[in-house]
């Protein structure tokens, strides 16, 4: 089986987080020491149904580890969906030679790697996404660099409220995940956290909170708002209106996503580039590359897609107690 793999490619999908470039560079190195020939599809699957597909030396994915995005671009393909564009996506890998697809990116991209599958193209997913909500692993290429952006952001906005004796709401990114929320909450000692999987509404509680803090001598109040809540500027007016105290609302959007990978994103987004195209090497297809309990593992996509990822209890309670 391994012989049949000549030529692999390499697309990144949906949102770009940082490392996705060191998981590029991991996947074109690794496969030309390996004797392969390498393809980078640009625009992910939109580009590959357009044939957006170029030819990958070592020199094309030299000096981008420092580079945040990914330099082969990223776009929705809400097309490839439809089982007609799976099989033209299919045919068109046939006609350029294509024996197997490496896909970096989330949920949505690996069932696009599943129908290529079922096309009999070989495909291995990367777990490549900021939101750290991909329940086969512990880590995804990108969680790390964007928590440190908002971790830095988030310091720099408790100064001025500090200064101004305000109440700051800060939302961080993460869709309907928490993870980002929850890490920014203990990295930055914030006062009080709202997740998608455990925020009840009680907005009076957040309000008591705010004004038993200013009785102590508090002369700020942090609240972490993860995106999947959201309307942290509605929010806001209403906290001030409540409690006299004045309240900043500020988003910090997609400068989460940008910026140069940490040394983490860089080595393990290699390390997990690397693993797939080996993965397809000893004839394996649609795999899903993981890091579980200090290892790199990999599944089946069908069984990560319905595993289940919830907030560590443990994790979520030291937030609690560490506000006090």
């Amino acid at each position: 089986m391994a012989k049949e793999i000549k030529t692999i490619a390499v697309l990144t999908s949906g949102g770009d987080a940082p490392g996705m470039n060191a998981a590029i560079r991991a996947v074109v190195r690794t496969a030309l020491f390996r004797g392969l020939k390498v393809k980078g599809i640009k625009r992910g699957y939109n580009g590959l149904l357009n044939e957006e597909i170029i030819d990958m030396e070592a020199r094309n994915v030299s000096d981008i580890l420092q580079r945040g995005g990914t330099v082969l671009g990223t776009a929705r393909c809400l097309e490839f969906k439809e089982p007609e564009y799976q099989k033209k996506g299919a045919t068109i890998c046939r006609k350029h030679g294509i024996d197997g697809i490496i896909v970096i990116g989330g949920d949505g991209s690996y069932r696009g790697a599943q129908a290529l599958s079922r096309q009999g193209i070989n495909t291995v997913g990367l777990p490549g996404t900021i939101d750290l909500d991909i329940a086969c692993t512990d880590y995804t290429i990108g969680f790390d660099t964007a928590v440190n952006t908002a971790m830095q952001a988030i310091d720099k906005v408790k100064d001025t409220s500090s200064s101004h004796e305000r109440c700051s709401i800060i939302e961080v990114m993460g869709r309907n995940a928490g993870y980002i929320a929850l890490w920014c909450s203990i990295a930055n000692g914030a006062e009080d956290v709202l997740l998608p999987e455990k925020y009840d509404y009680n907005e009076q509680e957040i309000i008591n909170h705010i004004v038993e803090s200013r009785k102590r001598g508090k002369t700020h109040h942090i609240i972490i708002n993860a995106e999947g809540i959201g309307h942290s500027t509605s929010m806001a007016r209403r906290i001030e209106a409540a409690t006299g105290v004045e309240t900043r609302a500020t988003i910090l959007g997609y400068m989460q996503r940008g910026g140069s990978p940490t040394a983490t994103d860089r080595f393990y987004a290699s390390i997990m580039g690397a693993y797939a195209v080996d993965v397809l090497l000893q004839g394996r297809t649609n795999r899903v590359v993981g890091y579980r309990k200090g290892e790199f593992v990999d599944f089946d996509i069908e069984e990560a897609l319905q595993m289940k990822k919830s907030i560590d209890e443990y994790q979520y309670e030291v937030s609690q107690v560490l506000t006090i």
